[in-house]
């Protein structure tokens, strides 16, 4: 019963934040496509700001750095040890509603936040927080995000986000080296200004994700020791067995999270580009480029990254 209430409350804050956005595209019809979207941008920056000031621990990433894999790790990990139902995904405070020994946990890509407080130079508003930074090779997400773009993305995420027009003749490579949404650029200046901020944050944690696919079960110990979680040895193993690759990616085609809001599952079973688990493959960007053209995206990331992510 208690998920059945709990879903319901997911459901209907969802229907409400829809119905502003409406509201707000009604109000200024008409009005320059520009203005409609810096206000809507503020408008999410409110909801933002909103579950930040409420939240007990951060979890902060750019879009496709492995978000949705942590997330079902750490699920499953609160769903063992304290018993929650199957198959539910760690939301805001939906799991702090089912036991209250679960922290209310914020997912965001931080995009929206700066558009309602104005300040576009600092990650002041998380000061005060403890934060995980889910870092990834800019590289690897930017080749994600090209593939996010191209078969995922909303029709509402576009050109609120930057990216190019849907539909738009435009190669991977000038994708990932040119200046929108998903570019290596915006990967980059993402975590440079995270990694000039780093020191100001109370407490602040660097999660890298290649170092999480490499040694799954001390990066997650790590974690949960930031996050002042106990856990016991056979958790952190179903939590890490339970996250796998392969596993996800069978939960994806089986569509066995439909109630997530669409997070996990394929926009078309038969173009695997489509699913949400796509790769995760640590470097794969190289698969998708002449060796002229990886020359040109290493020396350019090589140029423009902060050293503290050791993507060298």
């Amino acid at each position: 019963m208690k998920l059945v209430i709990q879903n319901l409350r997911q459901a209907a804050q969802t229907g409400r934040k829809k119905l502003s956005r409406r509201m707000l595209h009604f109000r200024m019809r008409g009005q320059p496509e520009a203005d409609i979207l810096r206000e809507e941008r503020k408008l999410r920056g409110i909801e933002q700001h909103d579950k930040l000031r409420k939240a007990d621990i951060v979890f902060v990433s750019f879009g496709k750095s492995g978000r949705t894999w942590l997330r079902m790790m750490v699920s499953h990990l609160f769903r063992v040890k304290y018993g929650l139902p199957d198959n539910a995904i760690l939301g805001f405070d939906n799991f702090h509603n089912l036991n209250r020994s679960v922290p209310k946990t914020f997912f965001t890509h931080d995009n929206y936040i700066k558009d309602y407080t104005g300040d576009f130079e600092t990650k002041a508003p998380f000061y005060d927080k403890p934060v995980v930074l889910l870092a990834r090779d800019p590289r690897d997400v930017a080749v994600s995000q090209f593939f996010q773009w191209k078969f995922r993305i909303k029709p509402t995420k576009v050109a609120i986000n930057n990216y190019p027009p849907r539909g738009s003749d435009i190669s991977l490579f000038d994708f990932v080296m040119g200046d929108n949404g998903g570019s290596m650029r915006a990967v980059t200046d993402y975590l440079n200004l995270w990694a000039k901020e780093a020191d100001q944050v109370e407490r602040f944690h660097l999660l890298r994700y290649e170092d999480l696919r490499a040694q799954p079960r001390d990066q997650l110990r790590k974690l949960l020791e930031f996050m002042a979680v106990e856990a016991n040895e056979a958790q952190v193993n179903a939590a890490v067995d339970y996250s796998s690759y392969e596993n996800m990616k069978s939960m994806e085609s089986k569509q066995q999270f439909r109630l997530a809001g669409g997070r996990m599952m394929p926009r078309d079973k038969d173009n695997p580009d489509s699913y949400k688990v796509r790769r995760a493959k640590v470097g794969g960007y190289r698969d998708y480029f002449s060796d002229e053209e990886v020359a040109a995206i290493d020396a350019r990331l090589a140029e423009t990254l902060d050293s503290l992510f050791r993507y060298e």
